[in-house]
């Protein structure tokens, strides 16, 4: 019987999802700790994995009478690999449609393929799991108790449950996605030019995203770029921030920022060897806030929240990293990995909250709670100039 060997803030929404639904999926990157969290969760749930080939060859060919030997419902590992088996399970739970009955798990994001809505639409909580955050990471005995360690090391479990070192994991994870997952998600004849495409996208961490120029580096079309991009999202190793400029009356970019899930994945496809490399890499900046605005995501998701998140910047004017919306209250934050607070880092916050107090269409003086934030590489938490300094430690 599998245990959960150290909490994760989702299982408390996952506990309550299954009371809803009677089927309840769980996805996110491979070896985030899906299959620890779901059978530890339920421990006394029969488990199948759809990995193993005999298990899957079942599934595929008769999934009645795959589904009949589990009545009572079971968890049931990487569903990905027989989608077909969904449509199976929606006329399962329609005859049984008790909370909790299957739990699922699967490492690519069924829900943006649409697998999910076209066969459980109404039938089924989607959480996702996403790797270890900082504060779960500090529940390890060996965790990391310095920025650029925690930065270069990132947040899967294994390399902290089973003590890995983080380079020897993240190289044999990194190939292991290129050769398996790769190959079955997207029809790639030459492998190491989606491996240098990879890499460049980790040199674009934080950056806003420009496919043409993507692709003219990576050799490949515009359309390719785009397909290959959307297999790293779909594997929950890196996502596509938004810009922000509802009812802000100056011409804004509206590029994308692109932020990688865990800043392990990203030292490595940089080649970035220790962490007293990191400390001095030309870098170092985009990825402490590529990690600020995951370890941000992580925090909703793992409540099972939508993330209402943006970045913002003008053409000539304001850029500020991260907008969070709550209703009507707005997060400004900037990220500085330094340990040195500088006055001008509060610049772009001020700017920012001035043009939305300006903004009378969105009555934001009025209706709309501003908080500025700036998150640095330091230890001490302060209230400098109405702005919140929060050390890396608190994020």
């Amino acid at each position: 019987m599998a245990n959960i060997m150290q909490p994760r803030h989702l299982l408390e929404h996952l506990l309550k999802t299954a009371t809803y639904y009677p089927v309840v999926l769980v996805d996110g990157p491979r070896q985030s700790g899906k299959t620890t969290l779901c059978r530890g969760a339920f421990p006394d749930k029969k488990y199948v994995s759809l990995e193993a080939i005999d298990n899957r060859e079942f599934a595929q060919t008769d999934p009645r009478g795959f589904l009949s030997e589990y009545g009572d419902g079971a968890i049931i590992d990487e569903v990905q690999h027989v989608p077909d088996l969904l449509s199976y399970i929606q006329d399962n739970v329609d005859e049984n449609p008790k909370a909790g009955r299957f739990i699922l798990s699967g490492s690519q994001n069924l829900a943006i393929s649409g697998m999910i809505f076209q066969s459980l639409a109404g039938r089924a909580g989607i959480l996702h799991l996403l790797p270890l955050s900082r504060d779960e990471v500090a529940g390890f005995g060996a965790a990391p108790s310095q920025l650029y360690e925690l930065l270069w090391t990132g947040g899967y479990p294994r390399i902290y449950d089973r003590g890995i070192p983080a380079q020897q994991w993240l190289a044999d994870y990194v190939a292991t996605y290129i050769q398996r997952d790769v190959r079955q998600l997207v029809n790639i004849t030459d492998l190491s030019q989606f491996t240098n495409f990879f890499k460049l996208c980790a040199a674009h961490t934080s950056q806003e995203l420009n496919l043409s120029k993507l692709g003219a580096a990576a050799g490949v079309s515009y359309n390719t770029i785009n397909a290959w991009l959307s297999v790293l999202e779909a594997s929950f190793l890196c996502f596509r921030l938004p810009a922000w400029h509802r009812n802000v009356k100056k011409q804004v970019v509206k590029a994308p920022k692109l932020h990688f899930f865990d800043s392990g994945i990203v030292c490595y496809l940089l080649g970035i060897k220790d962490p007293s490399q990191l400390r001095f890499h030309p870098l170092r900046g985009a990825i402490f806030e590529s990690w600020v605005v995951a370890e941000r995501y992580k925090a909703a998701v793992h409540r099972g929240l939508a993330p209402n998140f943006f970045h913002y910047r003008e053409t000539r004017g304001a850029e500020v990293d991260l907008v969070q919306i709550d209703g009507d209250h707005i997060i400004l934050t900037e990220m500085k990995s330094g340990e040195t607070i500088d006055k001008q880092f509060f610049n772009n916050l001020h700017k920012l909250e001035q043009s939305l107090s300006l903004n009378t269409e969105d009555s934001t003086s009025n209706s709309v709670r501003v908080e500025k934030q700036l998150i640095y590489g330091g230890r001490t938490a302060s209230v400098r100039q109405g702005v919140n300094v929060i050390p890396w430690v608190e994020v």
